[in-house]
């Protein structure tokens, strides 16, 4: 078990984790090929940087607290394949940063900060970097809603989004006690692959928007929410899937969105 001599930030969501058998377990998640570079957000005491480091060639963490650059830097003294950065991740060029390693395969690992969960994913889907895998430990409820399917309860906008590019699993859960400050919830690891075969998409900005409007009132039917747009075409293309406007949004695929998204764009275009 890690111990760490550190004033717990609350405001940076910081609880560390301390039992090296997650850690393993986390790791032996991913085959690591030669010039891996490994993504990392919030190290924190460093115990998953560390057992990063003997499985791939580069580890890039981001630390937004300053406060335990010392620590870092002398618990990683003697580890030159370890480049911590001391900033905010969602300000970052993380394109820039990640053009100065060469490297051939690229992963995201990381007990990331709950509170900015979906921010730190976004940002990875806009840099138009190539990840072999994600992996992320988040707050076990969000990790039920980002793996949910069509028709439950915590299927919802950001459901649809994450699966339109991943393959989304729930890999398993971790305790609330294996955490120092221990959090009021257990925690869930979950992994994404980017999808080999994506849905066609006229215009993604378009089928996003859309998606959000489906859900903005989620008890609502599409009837409802999409009042503002060509209900018409909305209501031939749910036809084609043995539905109507009655249906709401958290009982469609991310398909059928693709499908009404590039049919509203062709009557636009």
């Amino acid at each position: 078990m890690e111990k760490y001599d550190v004033n717990f930030k609350k405001k940076y969501g910081q609880n560390f984790l301390k039992n090296n058998y997650i850690v393993d377990k986390i790791v032996r998640l991913c085959i690591f090929p030669n010039n891996s570079l490994v993504i990392e957000v919030g190290p924190g005491g460093g115990i998953l940087t560390c057992k990063l480091s003997e499985v791939c060639s580069h580890v890039l963490a981001y630390e937004i607290d300053c406060d335990l650059k010392e620590m870092l830097s002398s618990k990683f003294s003697d580890s030159s394949n370890v480049t911590f950065i001391f900033k905010d991740f969602l300000k970052v060029d993380l394109e820039k940063d990640v053009s100065q390693f060469n490297y051939e395969h690229l992963f995201f690992i990381s007990n990331v900060p709950y509170y900015i969960t979906t921010p730190i994913l976004m940002k990875l889907i806009q840099s138009n970097l190539m990840f072999d895998k994600i992996i992320m430990m988040v707050q076990k409820e969000v990790g039920d809603r980002f793996s949910s399917v069509p028709g439950t309860k915590s299927y919802g906008a950001i459901t649809v989004l994450l699966n339109y590019y991943f393959d989304i699993k729930k890999e398993f859960i971790v305790s609330k006690k294996e955490f120092i400050p221990e959090p009021k919830i257990d925690s869930m690891i979950i992994s994404f692959s980017v999808k080999k075969n994506k849905c066609f998409l006229t215009d993604y900005s378009h089928f996003e928007k859309l998606v959000y409007d489906s859900f903005k009132f989620k008890r609502k039917t599409l009837r409802n929410n999409l009042k503002g747009y060509d209900l018409v075409e909305v209501s031939n293309v749910l036809k084609k899937y043995g539905y109507d406007l009655s249906i709401r949004a958290e009982n469609l695929s991310v398909e059928v969105f693709a499908s009404i998204s590039n049919s509203l764009c062709k009557r636009v275009f």
